[in-house]
């Protein structure tokens, strides 16, 4: 798989996974319309490799950032103070949409956070399934410091990821925390002696991911969406119609035919 060359960010196949770098060192990786051009033109590539006769080439996304100082400092604020009302909503609700074709992949993406991850980069970041982070990133929502709110999600998935109240105080504070209290608060996974290490862990982790079904992981990463929020008994009716529509699959019936046998299971992929 190979893709075209972008002005702002780099894409890269390699075992299965794709590594997409956002590329703007210069400006702390921060997200330009263009990088938001980039990147939507890139998700078109990658759903496009998803139901098609060539099966799961694709089975996870890593995104980071170039250089040692950023995975993204947030949005281009030298952009930002040219614009309208109306070009600041077009920003907003653009960058928005993408987050949530990013949370629609029905492959996991993991934020491979190295440096600041901040406004704009920690909402990018929140969009993925999780986050890993070199211990000298940090992450924060620093929009009130500039007379502004959230743009790209972070009033929303903050609070799903680290709670209302820990949502509340970062949002209020603008403050930065590193990643040992992201950590702790729930916002990173793991947190990696260098970029290195961080990549190396991210790609370990897409490969483990990879040996299992991939319409498994589909239907969960799928199911867990629609329940969020909702009621117990909704989302547990929601959840067993996944588990029902489990049982239409040639992967299911591989599975379980491996496990029986004891042998490592060659799943179809439908």
């Amino acid at each position: 798989m190979q893709f075209k060359e972008y002005s702002t960010i780099q894409a890269s196949y390699a075992q299965s996974l794709v590594t997409i770098t956002l590329n703007r060192p210069e400006a702390l990786n921060a997200l330009s319309t263009q990088v938001v051009d980039d990147l939507d033109h890139l998700l078109n590539v990658l759903e496009g490799e998803f139901g098609n006769d060539d099966g799961w080439q694709v089975r996870g996304v890593v995104i980071t950032g170039a250089g040692e100082k950023a995975f993204a400092a947030g949005a281009d604020i030298r952009e930002m103070t040219a614009m309208t009302p109306g070009q600041a909503w077009d920003y907003s609700t653009r960058m928005q949409a993408l987050t949530l074709r990013l949370e629609s992949l029905p492959v996991p993406v993991i934020a491979a956070v190295n440096g600041f991850a901040l406004g704009g980069g920690c909402e990018l970041a929140l969009a993925c399934d999780f986050i890993y982070a070199t211990e000298s990133a940090s992450f924060g929502q620093p929009e009130v410091s500039l007379g502004l709110v959230p743009g790209f999600g972070g009033s929303v998935r903050l609070q799903q990821r680290v709670g209302p109240s820990q949502a509340r105080e970062l949002l209020f504070t603008g403050r930065r925390i590193r990643a040992e209290q992201a950590q702790r608060l729930g916002l990173v996974n793991a947190v990696f002696g260098d970029r290195e290490a961080l990549l190396a862990a991210a790609g370990k982790t897409i490969a483990e991911i990879a040996g299992h079904s991939p319409t498994a992981i589909a239907a969960v990463k799928e199911t867990m969406a629609r329940v969020e929020g909702r009621p117990t008994s909704d989302g547990l009716a929601i959840e067993a119609d996944s588990f029902k529509q489990a049982f239409t699959t040639s992967d299911m019936r591989e599975g379980t035919r491996a496990f029986l046998a004891k042998e490592k299971p060659a799943f179809p992929g439908n």
